[in-house]
């Protein structure tokens, strides 16, 4: 049975829809960074999720190739996931979307090394024609946050913040977002087949106790 990072880790990929605190241990990603309107099409960002699942896959597959991985073990690709902040604005202004900065990420097992990933990059290059020389590794420990399960439209998000805003300062905490400290969200559904209504984003804010 391939390793699912869902099931083994729900707390971190399946929270309920009331917020609660969670501490997250360091995860290796692979990753594109850029900025613009998530929704252009053909976008630097579609263009980006394009490159991490097809590195994603290739990794995946990659028992099935004449290269070997060290400690290789079968998994289900995790979720798309992406980190997002707008210069000069707390929170999220969704009537600017071109401000968006992002960091779109999948998670990847940690046997996967820099030499891996470079060799992902040549098969993706030469049986995809996709140059994927932006996509890197990066390690991120986001350490004690607050999550939630957002289930609507993605313009809907401000309301369940605002429930996270809520359930931390009761709790006696504060957002404790950064440069190096972002907005975080994981995708559990596939916008282009599930109704808005119901599409399931995790919602993830870094905090801090208030002095």
């Amino acid at each position: 049975m391939p390793y699912d990072y869902k099931k083994e880790y729900k707390e971190l990929y399946q929270p309920k829809t009331t917020p609660s605190l969670i501490e997250v241990p360091s995860i290796q990603y692979i990753a594109v960074r850029g900025t613009g309107n998530p929704n252009e099409e053909g976008g630097d960002y579609q263009v980006a999720v394009s490159l991490l699942y097809a590195i994603s896959y290739t990794i995946k597959m990659s028992y099935k190739s004449e290269y070997k991985i060290e400690g290789f073990m079968e998994y289900v690709v995790p979720p798309l996931e992406g980190f997002w902040w707008q210069e000069g604005i707390e929170g999220v202004d969704y009537n600017k979307k071109e401000t968006f900065h992002w960091i779109s990420v999948i998670r990847i097992p940690d046997f996967v090394s820099q030499n891996d990933l470079e060799w992902a990059k040549k098969e993706v290059l030469k049986k995809k024609k996709l140059d994927c020389s932006k996509v890197e590794i990066l390690k991120i420990e986001e350490g004690l946050c607050v999550q939630v399960m957002h289930i609507g439209p993605y313009n809907d998000e401000p309301q369940t913040v605002a429930r996270m805003d809520q359930f931390i300062a009761q709790m006696g905490y504060e957002n404790d977002i950064s440069k190096s400290r972002l907005h975080h969200e994981i995708y559990l559904c596939d916008p282009r087949k599930v109704a808005p209504d119901k599409c399931k984003t995790v919602l993830r804010h870094p905090v801090k106790k208030v002095q």
